[in-house]
């Protein structure tokens, strides 16, 4: 009796969550008259609904029926007719086409419908392995909708898609409907911070295929926060891994080594590549062959800001042009160690944005990287980016800490997964000499150095940021009124130094009224804003690296003023000291010197250790703030 209830309540169940149909082109005229999203206030367009169907062809390829709809709230989403729809090219794995999708509008009681001309389907190439189906929404306006469908395609019974609930826009409702035929079996992954409203599957009666059913509603639009890992890893998502492996990670690394500019070995004929092997094998210390090898690379080739695991147009091509993307600028550097003599294997993997390889489930289809890597001993190594300006060849580059990396032995053929990692701490120390003015302004100089990852990073963001802007948004953190001077860099030239900063300043300070005075001694430490402050927390937290401060504060107080109260002397550990605070604080002479040490020696928390962490940064950052007070008279 109670299996025949439970065969009862499952059926009722299946039913409503087929409940909903989605027609292409009948758009209910509510959604039509609808002018904001009810569970993300201030969205400038929402997603209607994004559903799927997944199953079987009759010649066991996947393919995938979807259907999604956009309504456009103001004209600052009308970026979002312009529609592009990504996929894994490489071997003909996937394809997109039975593409329709039109723009239906309200004026007064008048529907308008605008369908996408065909000629205006483009498929664009993004690389060697990736290209996209691009096309435009025409008629696009405050108050559009946007109804798309089309089918995706692979060949392989085993490459099912995954669904991803969530994305850049508030989603109202998103289900796939997955239907597996008997011979294949499937392990769920599901990354989920909310409550699916249909997590179902169940086997119809006389068919071999199993059904499964996942939707979700009112999905807030994914947000990136700091400090965050990755995108991909984050946004709520079902995975669909085979439950038996039928491909490798040495299958996977046999079809990169099949690339003809990893398996051959290029004639370094063209523009100084035979000088510069010349040279290379003239230099008897091995350390001082691959640095000159590595520098080289760098120097020569300018990084296009593309990552990719293998080469566009061919190694050759890339070295005339002195441009290229990461695979052919590290490949050069593995050949041209190769040909001095230097044993080299190459490390594959996809990037932290990009989202990394899963051990579990080899795939061509998130790898986008190749960098090298040279051994030093039996256990130690060398590992290479040659695209970074900063990076050097005895460096693992900060980046790449924690990633999880496919090894490739192009000569032994062997293939093994490692994660990098380094114990070795960058440091910033801070040191603030200052005096405060009759008129209530504190003014001093202040130097700060860097060392390791602290220096590159501090580097690299000047780079991009330009002098005017990173002294703006970097060196203030905040203090709108503070004004900076005579800003230089030093030991800019040798990375085996700490990166020296020296500048003056000058800022109001805040005062209760014509008695006191307040100086937060947490002015240009590189900690000026709390980024845990929100209650709550939808992803991982990644530091990439450990790193230690050391502010020094000195403050001399005028006459006219005495010291009403000082920060008191205290410790703080968060759990199992994963980072830990210490202050000290007096005064000497009419002067304030207060201390900070603090030690990240954690890199990477869950985002369910979020309420500790949230906590502990909370204290942290009153403990930074904590103001000396001073009081006239």
């Amino acid at each position: 009796m109670k299996t025949l209830r439970l065969l009862l309540i499952l059926t009722v169940f299946v039913a409503k969550a087929n409940a909903q149909t989605f027609t292409f082109g009948k758009v209910d005229t509510a959604d039509l008259k609808l002018t904001y999203c009810d569970f993300e206030k201030g969205a400038n367009a929402m997603v209607l609904f994004d559903v799927g169907k997944i199953g079987y062809s009759k010649t066991e390829s996947v393919v995938m029926e979807r259907h999604t709809r956009i309504k456009i709230f103001n004209d600052k989403a009308n970026n979002e007719a312009n529609i592009k729809l990504e996929y894994f090219s490489g071997y003909d794995a996937e394809q997109i086409k039975d593409i329709e999708a039109q723009t239906i509008n309200l004026a007064g009681k008048t529907i308008t419908v605008t369908p996408l001309d065909p000629k205006l389907i483009y498929n664009e190439k993004i690389d060697k392995m990736h290209r996209a189906v691009v096309f435009t929404m025409p008629n696009v306006k405050a108050g559009s909708v946007l109804d798309i469908r089309y089918t995706w395609k692979t060949g392989y019974g085993y490459n099912y898609p995954n669904w991803y609930f969530q994305g850049p826009l508030p989603s109202r409702y998103s289900k796939v409907e997955a239907h597996v035929n008997f011979g294949y079996s499937f392990n769920f992954v599901k990354r989920i911070t909310q409550k699916l409203d249909v997590d179902t599957s169940y086997i119809a009666k006389g068919k071999a295929v199993s059904t499964h059913i996942f939707s979700m509603s009112k999905i807030p639009g994914f947000r990136p926060e700091p400090h965050m890992h990755s995108v991909a890893d984050n946004m709520q998502s079902i995975s669909f891994k085979p439950a038996f492996k039928f491909a490798t990670w040495q299958s996977v690394a046999d079809k990169i080594l099949a690339d003809a500019d990893i398996s051959g070995q290029p004639k370094f004929t063209f523009d100084k590549g035979p000088d510069i092997i010349a040279n290379a094998k003239d230099i008897k210390n091995r350390n001082e062959k691959i640095a000159y090898i590595f520098n080289m690379v760098k120097n020569t080739m300018k990084w296009n800001r593309v990552d990719s695991w293998n080469s566009e147009d061919g190694l050759k091509k890339a070295w005339q042009n002195k441009t290229g993307n990461s695979g052919e600028i590290n490949l050069l550097l593995y050949h041209f160690l190769k040909e001095a003599g230097i044993k080299a294997s190459l490390l594959v993997f996809g990037t932290r944005n990009e989202g990394e390889l899963e051990p579990e489930n080899p795939t061509l289809s998130r790898l986008n990287k190749t960098i090298v890597r040279v051994p030093i001993d039996s256990a130690t190594y060398y590992v290479m980016d040659a695209t970074g300006k900063y990076n050097t060849y005895n460096t693992v580059p900060y980046s790449l800490l924690g990633v999880t990396m496919l090894i490739i032995d192009p000569e032994a053929r062997k293939t093994d997964i490692i994660a990098l990692k380094t114990t070795t701490p960058s440091a910033e120390a801070v040191l603030i000499d200052a005096e405060i003015t009759t008129d209530g302004k504190l003014e001093g100089s202040v130097q700060k150095t860097s060392s390791n990852y602290k220096r590159i990073s501090k580097l690299e963001t000047f780079d991009r940021a330009g002098q005017q802007k990173y002294v703006a948004n970097e060196l203030k953190e905040g203090n709108l009124n503070a004004i900076i001077t005579g800003h230089r860099f030093s030991g800019t030239e040798t990375d085996t130094i700490p990166l020296r900063e020296d500048f003056r300043f000058k800022l109001d300070l805040a005062a209760s009224d014509s008695s006191y005075t307040f100086i937060n001694p947490n002015l240009f430490t590189g900690l000026g804003k709390n980024p845990f402050s929100s209650d709550t927390r939808l992803t991982d937290i990644d530091l990439i690296y450990r790193n230690t401060y050391s502010i020094n504060g000195r403050y001399k107080v005028p006459a006219g003023y005495k010291i009403e109260a000082l920060p008191k002397s205290t410790t703080l550990a968060l759990e199992n000291k994963g980072i830990t605070l210490r202050r000290s604080a007096g005064e000497l002479d009419g002067v304030v010197i207060i201390n900070y040490t603090i030690a990240f020696n954690k890199t990477k928390y869950s985002r369910d250790d979020y309420p500790e962490l949230h906590r502990f940064y909370k204290t942290m950052y009153e403990l930074l703030n904590e103001p000396i007070v001073l009081k006239k008279g």
